[in-house]
């Protein structure tokens, strides 16, 4: 079996050297390794659409150029391409360790660290900051509709949905990992929770009438977004003993994570983390409309 390794790198990334001595480097690493640099306008739907029309590989392995895939890696992607013919791909998650020491990237990576590590097993969506998908797979549905979504987005999201509505085999390995580099600040956080990620993943489901399920749009995920708009109306209307409920609310339901925070990043960004969630869940909530309008203007 033959990996292709596709790393999108058109913003001319900081990391890049980083990622691909990583990815050279790693146990039974990839047969080659494509670095699609032109174009500095395509976004990384088009520059993975590239790589993987270059790629010679049984399975394609999108790594984003700023994640650095553990040694294991592709030791891990091979044996669960061998072990199942019918498993069409495999994703993994961040790790516990981004290097970035500002409370907004630890609470941003590990958030997403947390959130895959809780959803093994089988899949319905996919996710290309570290995945693996079989090549004839890939071609076969299109690959990244880089037309609808020419900056970075959620094409991987859309694949999936594609992908597992042709009922295709998809799996979330949570032990397949690699150590995030990026450096969140507020604004791109909030910038990117709404209209790079939940705008269009809300005009996402009403175009394709599914059910918001799975990872990051689970029961607990919708009962803390609630908690969250409550904090903020009780805040707003000076009804603290309500703000308090909502914000236990809000704990209570996230304990494990902040716990995740707590441990790996001390007690004031463990603090700050619960803050930032609130944030976070508002703006998930602010996208629900946007998205719909999305949605609307898309249908006319």
């Amino acid at each position: 079996m033959r990996l292709s390794a596709i790393v999108p790198a058109t913003d001319k990334p900081v990391q890049l050297e980083r990622v691909v001595s990583a990815i050279r480097a790693a146990d039974d690493a990839p047969d080659d390794v494509i670095i699609v640099d032109e174009a500095p306008q395509a976004g990384p739907a088009a520059a993975r659409n590239l790589g993987a029309a270059r790629a010679a590989g049984d399975v394609l392995v999108f790594v984003d150029s700023d994640v650095v895939p553990h040694t294991d890696a592709f030791q891990r992607i091979r044996a669960a391409f061998a072990a199942e013919p019918e498993l069409a791909a495999i994703f993994g998650s961040y790790d516990d360790a981004p290097p970035e020491t500002g409370a907004v990237s630890g609470f941003r990576n590990l958030l997403h660290h947390y959130i895959h590590q809780q959803s093994p097993g089988e899949a319905s969506t996919f996710w290309a900051g570290l995945g693996a998908i079989r090549r004839e797979v890939f071609l076969a549905a299109g690959g990244f509709d880089a037309e609808r979504y020419p900056r970075a987005s959620i094409e991987d999201i859309e694949l999936g949905l594609r992908l597992a509505r042709g009922g295709v085999r998809m799996r979330l390995d949570p032990a397949l990992q690699g150590t995030h580099l990026k450096r969140w600040t507020l604004g791109t956080m909030i910038r990117t929770d709404l209209r790079a990620r939940g705008v269009p993943w809300v005009a996402l489901l009403a175009r394709e009438q599914a059910s918001p399920s799975g990872l990051n749009l689970g029961w607990r995920h919708r009962l803390s977004a609630a908690a969250s708009i409550g904090l903020v109306a009780s805040l707003a209307g000076r009804r603290h003993r309500q703000a308090a409920l909502a914000l236990g609310t809000l704990v209570v339901l996230n304990a494990p994570f902040y716990r995740l925070l707590l441990q790996r990043r001390g007690p004031a960004q463990a603090i700050a983390g619960v803050g930032l969630h609130a944030l976070h869940h508002l703006t998930g909530a602010a996208a629900v409309p946007l998205g719909l309008l999305e949605h609307a203007r898309e249908r006319r």
